[in-house]
């Protein structure tokens, strides 16, 4: 018998009581002033992504009005599309806007915040549904229905044995992404030196220079027919796949708003681009793939360029206004072919990590749901099974 087996039957043999999350927590209706917080304790709803989970700083950073405070231990959750399945638990205080719910535990000698954090982070608690009081849909603007979903509260032990093994299994998946996130990093600093040593006596050039440069379009799913041509929507991989193409051939897209805004990526293929920037390089000047891998070793400089506190995005007059090294075009030629192979040798390397980060990442879920599946306890005088 395991120690949490061994916990349940001496403290909640027969269930344990749930409660709707709005008598064990709230939300945070205290307002602070923007000038109190800065980069390392705002809190936008990019920040809740899992990648990024609160600890990096923030894109954008008001400079006046009022925010909401939230303090170590609450709760925090996207609010806003795509941001509504995006949980933190708050590991400093600080200020957030209208797009993060805050929740504030009411007793914490009830519920630890861990636990409450994950018990949120189960598929159940998004997909609630009032009527039959399971689920948490997280539509905007309907903070009352989140307060309705029901939480097991076992005794404290209980809640401590349970975050016990869940942090055991976030401790493995989050080491197998440290490695991946530092050969990435170790990549990206190569690429780049590789780039400005190569190329720091040639010549330099705005992008406006070197390239044609055309929005995307706008496209739903919904009102598209379905077909093998990638929609670029601006994140790391086509959305989904349509009928059409507004592009054929080499192009470099920069990704417009969202998350991924000033993410790059190159396409020497039909596609259709919507929310982005393609970049058709004047191969007079440039060959489209260098120009890629000139962008892409500033990539971290483009999501700097974000803008915008809700949905934060790139503008067109920055991206164009951005300076590269411009060698010759044999010269080019060469710094491609070798940056082509360093990348198919750097993804091979890395190839085996991200599977395993799957697995251990639905590891973690199923066993996170089974260990807060607990039995209800019957209200006193309920004889029904």
């Amino acid at each position: 018998m395991s120690r949490l087996d061994e916990l349940i039957q001496e403290l909640c043999p027969n269930g344990v009581k749930y409660e709707k999350l709005g008598d064990i927590a709230s939300y945070s209706n205290i307002r602070i002033n923007a000038l109190e917080v800065d980069q390392d304790n705002y809190i936008g709803v990019d920040n809740l992504l899992p990648e990024k989970q609160g600890k990096t700083i923030a894109a954008y950073v008001p400079t006046e009005g009022s925010i909401i405070k939230y303090e170590t231990g609450d709760v925090l959750i996207g609010n806003i599309r795509p941001y509504l399945k995006k949980i933190w638990l708050a590991d400093r205080d600080g200020g957030t806007n209208g797009d993060v719910l805050t929740l504030q535990i009411k007793d914490r000698v009830k519920i630890s915040p861990k636990y409450l954090y994950y018990v949120l982070s189960s598929e159940d608690f998004f997909y609630y549904d009032v009527a039959n009081s399971k689920g948490a849909k997280m539509p905007r603007g309907n903070k009352e229905m989140v307060l309705k979903f029901r939480i097991p509260v076992p005794p404290l032990p209980v809640q401590e044995e349970v975050v016990r093994i869940l942090d055991t299994f976030t401790e493995l998946t989050t080491e197998l992404t440290t490695e991946l996130t530092a050969r990435k990093k170790q990549y990206e600093y190569y690429r780049f030196t590789f780039l400005e040593n190569t190329g720091n006596s040639a010549p330099k050039m705005q992008l406006k220079d070197l390239a044609r440069v055309f929005r995307g379009e706008g496209i739903t799913r919904k009102g598209s027919i379905a077909g093998n041509i990638p929609v670029i929507l601006g994140g790391q991989e086509p959305a989904y796949y349509i009928n059409k193409a507004n592009h054929n051939g080499e192009v470099v897209v920069v990704s417009r708003s969202g998350a991924s805004a000033g993410f790059v990526s190159y396409w020497n293929e039909a596609i259709f681009i919507t929310d982005g920037f393609g970049f058709e390089a004047d191969e007079n000047v440039i060959r489209p793939k260098y120009l890629y891998y000139a962008l892409k070793a500033r990539q971290n400089n483009l999501h700097q360029m974000k803008r915008g506190a809700g949905i934060p995005h790139v503008n067109r007059k920055m991206l164009e206004e951005i300076w590269l090294l411009v060698p010759d075009l044999k010269e080019q030629d060469r710094i491609v072919r070798m940056l082509d192979e360093f990348d198919e040798l750097n993804t091979n390397m890395l190839s085996g990590l991200p599977a395993e980060i799957s697995a251990r990442q639905k590891q973690y879920e199923y066993y996170r749901d089974k260990l807060l599946d607990f039995k209800e306890l019957k209200p006193e005088g309920d004889d029904t099974n």
